[in-house]
């Protein structure tokens, strides 16, 4: 599969500070790759880096097969971004805004302006001028920017920044659609691990400017599924008796772990089985651990 994004030994060092530091990124086409991490841990300066805002310090970036590099070099003509806080002309209404950039693109259709308004229910507030917006819908006209000319490749930083409940799902759902519809590669950094967990087919996770860990669709599945976790004195012995009544028995961090639907419905059976075989468990428990669990017990920190 062609790669929309390609970086090989990124890094972005400042006097004091390695604020990327050798990542190495694999984004396919048509996919939503959702990129997240702690604050400064280096995401909106991998960002950057992607679009040439800003010329790593050691390393290669290549968009849609093109090189990445200084003098504005890259295929911009298919990108659409959103980094940090959105840029709009304050003094003019949403719709020139949006003419302005759809001008810029050479877009010679007039529609363009009016389908993206549509797109991001901005219909009532096209009339407006950007400094009366409030912070979700300025963000809203930012992406209406970004999506003005149907990018092949969309690169968002937090893009449901501002944006209330209703509005974090319909970006959520139209996000979907452009990727299951049109094909659209969509990029994007976000806080709310519950957007990126519900939306990303693949997640990157960066600490400290490095990317320690990427959870592919199995991966995903199989820490969105349900487990029971088993502790007791003696592990060996347990996993013994277990495996010998049927159960597929993992180990996970020194707990025995049972992934069947059997065990998950029915943890008393599985403790009676332990006792009366002489190894009663101490500690007995269905878990489910979600996006946010499991990036927060990587990273020991908080989004």
């Amino acid at each position: 599969m062609d790669l929309a994004i390609e970086t090989n030994g990124l890094s972005k060092f400042y006097p004091r500070v390695r604020a990327v530091d050798s990542v190495d990124l694999r984004v396919n086409q048509g996919e939503i790759y959702g990129f997240i991490g702690l604050n400064g841990a280096g995401k909106t300066t991998t960002i950057r880096a992607l679009l040439g805002m800003i010329r790593p310090s050691a390393g290669s970036v290549r968009v849609l097969g093109e090189a990445v590099g200084p003098h504005g070099r890259g295929p911009w003509r298919h990108v659409g971004h959103l980094v940090e806080a959105p840029a709009a002309y304050p003094e003019l209404t949403v719709r020139e805004n949006l003419e302005i950039a759809r001008r810029l693109h050479g877009i010679s259709e007039r529609s363009a302006t009016a389908r993206v308004i549509d797109s991001l229910a901005l219909g009532p507030y096209a009339d407006r001028k950007s400094r009366t917006l409030s912070t979700g819908n300025l963000q809203r006209l930012g992406l209406a920017r970004a999506m003005l000319h149907e990018p092949e490749l969309l690169i968002l930083d937090e893009p449901a920044n501002g944006l209330d409940p209703a509005g974090v799902v319909e970006i959520r759902e139209l996000l979907a659609s452009l990727a299951r519809e049109k094909g659209v590669t969509v990029f994007m950094s976000s806080h709310i691990l519950t957007e990126v967990d519900r939306l990303a087919t693949r997640i990157g996770i960066i600490h400290q400017g490095r990317l320690i860990e990427e959870l592919d669709t199995e991966k995903l599945e199989a820490l969105r599924s349900r487990r029971l976790e088993i502790e007791t004195r003696n592990l060996e012995a347990a996993q013994r008796v277990l495996a010998a009544t049927g159960f597929a028995v993992k180990m996970d961090a020194g707990t025995i772990v049972l992934s069947e639907a059997r065990a998950i419905d029915a943890p008393e059976e599985v403790s009676k089985i332990l006792v009366n075989a002489g190894e009663p468990p101490f500690r007995l428990a269905v878990k489910q651990e979600d996006l946010e669990d499991h990036f927060l017990r990587l990273t020991g920190g908080r989004t």
